[in-house]
């Protein structure tokens, strides 16, 4: 009997706790939420980030504070909000990069990409565009592939950096075309197109963001579009799968993850609030005007599309024998 009391107090420190724990979840956020990304602000995903931070911040009623932390191909942002506090209040803007390919170029990632984050929502993809200096005097991909195997190991394609998607399409359309073509990486996308255009490099497969002025200005010529359909902004430009490549479908993606654990009603509420934010006019404007196909879903959508990236890439890395910069 006189350790019923003891129990009995156990058991009430237990149920507050658990009260508590509800409550905070009911009434989420409270306090400023950071948005991690992977690269410095300017780029495509801090765009993203921005764009889909400020809505949010409208929705909940408190400030997304957007936080870049560049280097290692995102995964040193990754591996930062792996180790944060699961509560909600700390998530990245994943990647291709963070969660499709890194997996498999870095030996000791400093996070699990399936056990350590919850899928909240995937929001926006960005088909690659393989391009062609203008003066090249390939004008389709069937004639790039029969200039290459005439001149195996003497064509080039850029790439904004080994282990990248832009590296990645270009191992895989070598793989696909039985094609041997050298890979000059390097540190961003912006020198890499200028040498393209420059004529110094062959071809580039990369997002409209980054070739786009190129393209319109005619010192590049677009040959094909990394996706099942043809790309919005390049109508008259095929797609890989219409050549008959349909396995060259590769885009840069964004989407948002939190760390493993967190509350399944904080995820849920996340992914509500993204939804609605992703499926906005404006919000729609200005990520399709960048090239983006809109995407939006459920979590169990995301964590079945990551899953299927990760399986995807780690053969083409092997194939290829990337490794880290």
């Amino acid at each position: 009997m006189g350790s019923l009391p003891r129990f009995v107090l156990v058991v009430a420190s237990f149920v507050l706790a658990s009260v508590g724990v509800v409550r905070a979840q009911a009434n989420y956020p409270t306090r400023p939420i950071t948005l991690v990304v992977t690269v410095p602000p300017g780029g495509a995903a801090d765009l993203v980030a921005r764009l889909v931070g400020a809505k949010l911040s409208e929705a909940v009623g408190q400030t997304v504070v957007i936080s870049n932390r560049g280097g290692a191909g995102g995964t040193i942002a990754a591996g930062q909000v792996a180790k944060s506090d699961p509560d909600g209040y700390t998530l990245l803007l994943n990647t291709i990069a963070t969660h499709g390919i890194g997996p498999h170029v870095y030996a000791n990632l400093p996070y699990d990409p399936v056990k350590d984050f919850s899928a909240v929502i995937l929001i926006a993809k960005l088909p690659l565009i393989m391009v062609v200096n203008a003066e090249f005097p390939a004008r389709s991909v069937k004639e790039v592939v029969a200039l290459a195997n005439a001149k195996p190991g003497e064509l080039s394609f850029s790439s904004a950096g080994s282990g990248g998607a832009p590296h990645l399409a270009g191992e895989l359309f070598k793989s696909v075309t039985g094609t041997n073509l050298v890979h000059v990486p390097y540190r961003g996308s912006g020198p890499a197109v200028i040498d393209l255009a420059a004529g110094r490099i062959t071809m580039m497969f990369d997002a409209t963001p980054s070739l786009l002025p190129h393209i319109t200005s005619g010192k590049l010529r677009p040959l094909a579009a990394a996706s099942p359909q043809r790309h919005r902004l390049l109508p008259d430009v095929p797609s890989f799968a219409e050549l008959g490549y349909p396995e060259m479908d590769i885009a840069l993606w964004y989407g948002v993850v939190a760390p493993g654990g967190t509350p399944a009603p904080i995820v849920q509420r996340l992914n509500a609030e993204l939804a609605k934010i992703v499926d906005m006019p404006d919000i729609r404007k200005s990520l399709t005007e960048q090239g983006a196909d809109v995407q939006g879903g459920t979590t169990a959508d995301f964590d079945a599309f990551m899953h299927r990236e990760q399986a995807r890439w780690g053969a083409v890395v092997k194939q290829a024998g990337i490794k880290p910069e």
